[in-house]
């Protein structure tokens, strides 16, 4: 049965383990983290995270209540890296953009963690802090409160789903990336006019971007719908605009 958690400072080793390090929160994270980049989910089980720690793995217990638990705090970083450092320059639209860019980016820096934690919802600190500021950046915007949250929800759910789409790709065995990439090329650029008139028309614009992520586009798409629906006002709750009242 897993030990209760309890905080950091209570459970710190006092001395180094096998490979002479004080076991952390942030340096099991970072292991783990490793660990899924060389080897996958499958890869990362307690007891060979133990082994790469140097630490017995019920020592791991002291510090995460179980895998699952790992797996959030691992989630939770990555919004961390994404919001780190970034500072708001008042115009909502070029901070959403951003903010949006920087977490798909932090999320592809670690494919295999991205596929794993994307879908997940911590309540820890930085994601919590990333909502905060999500809506923080669109109510300062003028929107409204029921606007402002349908539009944090398309956002962040935006955000995530791209990074876990394209993420899960990266994670692919590069001879397998290399085969769907090739497809493009090889079967769709040759496919004749007189069968698909469509595909062969725009056979070299599909070419040329079915193998980028599509996320800045729809990015761009979703923020243009938010800055036409603020200059039309808050909506009713059908989702129509509200009538102005009398000049």
């Amino acid at each position: 049965m897993a030990k209760p958690v309890v905080p950091e400072e209570a459970r710190r080793r006092r001395r180094p383990t096998k490979n002479g390090a004080v076991l952390s929160e942030q340096l099991i994270i970072e292991t783990a983290l490793r660990m899924l980049r060389e080897h996958g989910s499958a890869g990362l089980t307690v007891r060979r995270l133990g082994t790469a720690l140097g630490a017995d793995p019920s020592t791991l217990y002291r510090y995460f209540s179980g895998m699952d638990d790992l797996t959030l705090a691992i989630g939770d970083v990555l919004v961390g890296r994404a919001f780190a450092g970034w500072k708001g320059t008042g115009d909502w639209r070029a901070d959403l953009r951003e903010l949006g860019l920087r977490i798909h980016a932090a999320y592809l820096g670690h494919p295999q963690a991205a596929v794993l934690t994307a879908s997940r919802v911590s309540g820890l600190a930085h994601e919590v802090a990333a909502d905060e500021t999500i809506l923080g950046v669109l109510r300062s915007a003028g929107f409204a409160d029921p606007d402002a949250v349908r539009i944090y929800q398309a956002f962040i759910d935006q955000s995530l789903a791209f990074a876990a789409l394209d993420a899960a790709s990266l994670a692919l065995p590069a001879a397998a990336r290399a085969a769907d990439e090739e497809v493009w090329q090889a079967t769709y650029a040759r496919l004749p006019a007189t069968t698909h008139p469509h595909i062969a028309a725009t056979a070299h614009l599909l070419v040329a971007r079915m193998n980028h992520s599509a996320y800045p586009t729809a990015l761009d798409m979703l923020l243009d719908s938010a800055s036409a629906q603020l200059s039309l006002g808050p909506r009713t709750s059908s989702g129509r605009a509200e009538a102005a009242g009398p000049g």
